[in-house]
């Protein structure tokens, strides 16, 4: 049978609560693989497997469990290795890097940082920046909206101008919240945002982070900025357990919401 994997921790980590459940319906018995220094946490994976919210909360669970007695390497949702011992067999074989995460990561958490536009706010900044668009704008007024082709030129040359705010903003946001980071991970840019940032912060100074958000929110008002997290640093474990070993299922990211 195949062997979803919730996680990796050392293995010194102390058990789980007897009878844990993860995955599935019903829910699969939780155990602990170990190899060496290592240890995976895992389940038998369920058949037919699909990111629905009752099993995305399981994983989470289990997560947050675990990492409540000490620093676990999380694995995004849906991360199933043919069998225990492919499992064992990627411990072996990425020993050294899982160990140089464990230490690195120990008492370290993610949060994941959104932004988009607000429109009404961001069109006045660009016609406030842009003389040319101003011009043009008025010009289009005093005519009565302007011809089709001046319409299609302003229409144009303002959603090139937000175009550019958007990275411009991106920018501006990543460097008012690197400072009080230890690293951070860039999401791809096809998710409907202009920011897509995560963020390994020492749980320590989370509260110095959580500031810096609300500065920026500040000093960026034609910004709305959304925080996920505290996270287990779900985009700072990669390459995952079962990557060099098979098969994943679903890709659902649990962390990144």
């Amino acid at each position: 049978m195949s062997t979803y994997v919730y996680g990796i921790a050392a293995s010194s980590h102390p058990a789980l609560p007897d009878g844990m459940g993860g995955v599935g319906d019903p829910a699969r018995p939780v155990r602990i693989l170990k190899e060496g220094d290592l240890a995976a946490i895992v389940s038998d994976a369920p058949e037919g497997l699909r990111p629905k919210r009752k099993d995305l909360l399981a994983h989470q669970n289990v997560l947050a469990e675990a990492g409540s007695a000490g620093c676990v390497l999380p694995m995004r949702f849906g991360s199933v290795a043919p069998d225990d011992g492919a499992v064992t067999g990627v411990l072996t074989e990425r020993a050294e890097h899982y160990k140089e995460r464990l230490t690195a990561l120990d008492g370290r958490i993610e949060y994941n940082i959104k932004a988009n536009h607000v429109e009404e706010a961001v069109l006045h900044q660009v016609m406030a920046e842009s003389p040319e668009i101003r011009a043009l704008a008025e010009a289009n007024r005093k005519t009565g909206g302007g011809s089709y082709e001046d319409k299609l030129r302003l229409g144009e040359m303002v959603a090139a101008a937000v175009k550019a705010k958007e990275a411009e903003d991106a920018l501006a946001l990543q460097r008012a919240l690197e400072p009080d980071a230890e690293a951070v991970g860039v999401g791809p840019e096809s998710t409907g945002w202009l920011a897509n940032v995560s963020f390994l912060v020492d749980r320590r100074s989370a509260e110095n982070f959580l500031a810096a958000v609300e500065r920026a929110r500040k000093d960026l008002p034609h910004l709305e900025v959304r925080v996920n997290g505290p996270l287990p640093p779900y985009s700072f474990v990669e390459p995952g357990p079962t990557e060099p070993a098979g098969s994943t299922v679903g890709g659902a990211d649990t962390g990144a919401g």
